[in-house]
């Protein structure tokens, strides 16, 4: 099927280079066509032009952009949408005053989400994933990450990943999935953390790798969770069944999980709201991603990570949503680029290539998706008529999508 996108106002975007990722510098400057066309052959992106130099020939689809500015869609690299339930009385507990580690010793937080998830059939807990998947489809995500974690037991967590695997099989989106037993020590185990370490290695690391059931494995290595040990031991055991690792590190404390990163070649070290410069120096030069959640930062009222100092240092970046029910129950990425050039002070065009680009190489998917790309799978999105890109971050709650488009037809 060969489809043809017409006057378009402008792409962005764009890479003719092919790159993995955008590193320093170089992430505030990005190509662009403007008045131009987009011809997909299959699933595919085949070329992209001005109008001057539209092909001619036959298409089997034509779709008049009317003007609008296409961007390639958001790859969000570190998502939990698969959950029961809601926890907004721990909205109100924030407001209240207590701190995320308090909810967590009154046996909120993770621990509340998997009470909810055991109780909750693996097809409901489908369909509420599924709404929130056609959620963030409609606002420009196509490709997602979403982990496991809510199970904290071989099978609830094992459900959690089946449910992932329908949502790769019966949705348009991209999906990768992360194991992410190690998200806490469950109710059981309280007491007995090496013994609920044993669990996740010889039990359920095992049992997920007999499924396929993932791509990657994940630990919370923090303040209160898991140490650096403990963490090393898992994602250890998780290489050994052919797991690549991203780590949950320097959300509440300085936890030494980002230096672990960089040595264990972790794909992703996420959150790093505590970072200091001997985080940014283990990073410098190394090929994990530094993946920041603004969305959990602002949700949570805490200090943002050090995005400007990270690019100056000359290092990519990524930007995720951190969707899930007590951090941050988003998964607008457009907010999360706004809220990282309000908040961090990246421009509209760092964070863009932080919310693509970078974001799939945080999933080892850049080759394929992230931009604006011959030969890049045709993930892209059209919004109404802008008077600059930048606009689209600007005006963050403006409704400005028009339609998306996804392995190369429009859904």
């Amino acid at each position: 099927m060969r489809r043809l996108v017409k006057n378009i106002g402008r792409i962005v975007g764009i890479d003719t280079q092919a790159r993995e990722r955008v590193c320093g510098a170089d992430m505030d400057t990005m190509q662009s066509i403007e008045q131009a066309w987009l011809s997909i052959d299959g699933e595919r992106i085949a070329g992209f032009g001005p109008m001057s130099e539209m092909p001619e020939g036959e298409f089997d689809e034509v779709f008049d952009a009317a003007g609008g500015t296409l961007f390639p869609s958001f790859c969000d690299s570190h998502t939990h949408i698969v959950y029961a339930g809601s926890r907004e009385q721990e909205f109100l507990d924030k407001i209240h005053g207590l701190s995320y580690e308090e909810i967590a010793r009154r046996g909120g937080g993770i621990l509340n989400s998997a009470d909810r998830l055991q109780e909750c059939s693996e097809d409901a807990l489908y369909e509420q994933a599924m709404e929130r998947v056609r959620e963030i489809i409609a606002m420009g995500t196509g490709l997602v990450e979403i982990k496991s974690g809510y199970g904290l037991s071989v099978e609830s967590e094992l459900k959690m990943l089946r449910v992932i695997r329908r949502i790769r099989e019966n949705s348009p989106i991209e999906v990768r999935a992360t194991f992410l037993g190690a998200h806490a020590v469950a109710r059981d185990y309280v007491g007995r953390q090496e013994e609920y370490v044993d669990l996740v290695c010889e039990q359920m690391i095992p049992a997920v790798a007999q499924e396929g059931l993932a791509e990657f494995v994940d630990v919370f290595c923090d303040k209160g969770f898991f140490t650096v040990e403990q963490t090393r031991r898992i994602i250890r055991k998780g290489a050994e069944y052919g797991l690549r690792s991203k780590i949950h590190a320097n959300e509440l404390d300085v936890s030494g999980g980002v230096q672990l990163g960089v040595e264990e070649g972790a794909l992703s070290v996420d959150h790093l709201e505590r970072t200091t410069e001997a985080e940014i120096e283990a990073l410098r030069g190394s090929r994990t991603m530094p993946t920041m959640l603004p969305g959990a930062a602002f949700f949570l009222g805490m200090s943002y990570p050090p995005a400007r100092k990270m690019i100056q240092a000359g290092l990519a970046v990524a930007l995720a949503s951190d969707y899930n029910p007590g951090s941050s129950p988003s998964g607008n990425m457009r907010m999360v680029m706004s809220l990282a050039s309000i908040s961090m002070r990246m421009t509209p065009t760092e964070a863009l290539w932080a919310a693509t680009l970078n974001g799939a190489a945080a999933m080892g998917e850049s080759r394929d998706f992230g931009s604006i790309t011959v030969g890049k799978v045709a993930n892209f999105f059209i919004t109404k008529p802008l008077p600059s890109m930048e606009f689209f971050t600007y005006a963050y709650a403006t409704p400005l999508i028009e339609s998306v488009w996804l392995r190369g037809r429009q859904v």
